[in-house]
């Protein structure tokens, strides 16, 4: 088999490679360049580069800059102006990473596409693709692949799935691969300097309001915030209140420029409403239909026993069996069944 494997110059997506070679595949690594040539996150391709001459494995890059900025850039710029907490790297993967690598092999004649996520591809009986829980939990990518559509499913391969990061390593390392000692890299990867609130407020326009009001639950007027896309539901640093008591963001009015602050038990629910769905055991939730699932409303939340059922309007109401804290909108919410197979998941509203 021919596989086109993303390197993002890391130790993961090189074992992947490793692993895929040593199974007897014709490999290709391929790096997508997302930033600009000015970037000092070029060194990625150099270390990409490096990592497919140890393999002795051909290497490509491929530029999709202009690609990254408008379907992820600009939309999580643009979220945080409107007060919501995006995902870019579930957009990311879903409108660039798999988009352009399967452009790739299609042009090089490549059967597959593969990458160094923690996460495994399993057919079902039913003829339908999912995404399962790598077996390392606290490695665990799935949450970021959800929507991923069928036809990008049935033609990726994920070698991770089965490894714990010391396992990697171990093979990075008995592989005399240059990635092997590379620590994680962070999670938003066009945040390279400052913060993103700095990224998004050397975007804004011109007349967008930096302050704003501090208001609790009633409208009343507790202080003045710095710009809404500064904050996020459930935060409690950085507020600059002294109220006397614990406080936390819990919602984020865009039209009023205020952020509500309350409680740390006011952030806890125990239904929410998700759009803009993507679903993967299941070609759909029908009208009136309910199923026992476990929910994950953010990346590094522990999933929750929950139920999901269509509203009948292209949405899903998810209610969980105990309350859950803080759940942000622009965040997904990610359905697994009990083996830890993805159903679907959605766009909290």
């Amino acid at each position: 088999m021919k596989v086109i494997v993303g390197l993002s110059g890391g130790v993961d997506s090189s074992v992947a490679a490793c692993l895929l070679k040593k199974a007897g595949c014709d490999v290709i690594g391929v790096t997508l360049r997302t930033w600009d040539s000015g970037s000092s996150r070029c060194c990625e391709i150099d270390s990409a580069r490096e990592s497919a001459r140890a393999l002795c494995i051909p290497y490509r890059v491929i530029n999709c800059v202009s690609a990254f900025r408008d379907k992820v850039e600009k939309p999580f710029i643009e979220s945080y102006l409107r007060g919501i907490t995006p995902n870019p790297c579930v957009i990311c993967n879903r409108f660039v990473k798999w988009e352009w690598m399967l452009y790739a092999a299609d042009v090089m004649d490549a059967d597959a596409v593969a990458t160094g996520h923690f996460a495994s591809v399993v057919r079902l009986e039913n003829g339908r693709y999912t995404v399962k829980k790598a077996a390392d939990a606290k490695k665990d990518q799935s949450y970021m692949l959800y929507r991923l559509t069928q036809a990008e499913l049935s033609r990726t391969v994920l070698p991770l799935g089965g490894l714990t990061k010391a396992e990697v390593r171990k093979i990075a390392r008995d592989a005399g691969l240059p990635s092997a000692e590379m620590p994680d890299s962070q999670e938003v990867c066009f945040v390279s300097e400052g913060s993103y609130a700095d990224l998004v407020k050397s975007r804004a326009p011109e007349d967008y309001p930096d302050e704003g009001n501090f208001v609790d639950e009633d409208g009343h007027i507790l202080g003045t915030h710095r710009g809404i896309f500064r904050y996020t539901v459930g935060q409690r640093r950085g507020l600059g209140l002294a109220l006397g008591y614990p406080a936390f963001v819990k919602e984020i009015r865009a039209g009023t420029n205020e952020v509500v602050i309350g409680s740390a038990e006011s952030l806890y629910v125990s239904e929410i409403l998700c759009r803009e769905l993507s679903f993967m055991s299941i070609p759909q939730l029908r009208r009136g239909e309910a199923l026992p699932c476990m929910a994950k409303i953010r990346y590094h939340h522990e999933a929750r026993s929950a139920t999901i059922a269509s509203d009948g309007d292209g949405a899903v109401r998810l209610s969980f069996s105990s309350p859950v804290r803080a759940p942000a909108p622009g965040q997904s919410a990610v359905f697994y069944d009990e083996n830890g197979l993805i159903i679907g998941g959605g766009i909290i509203e």
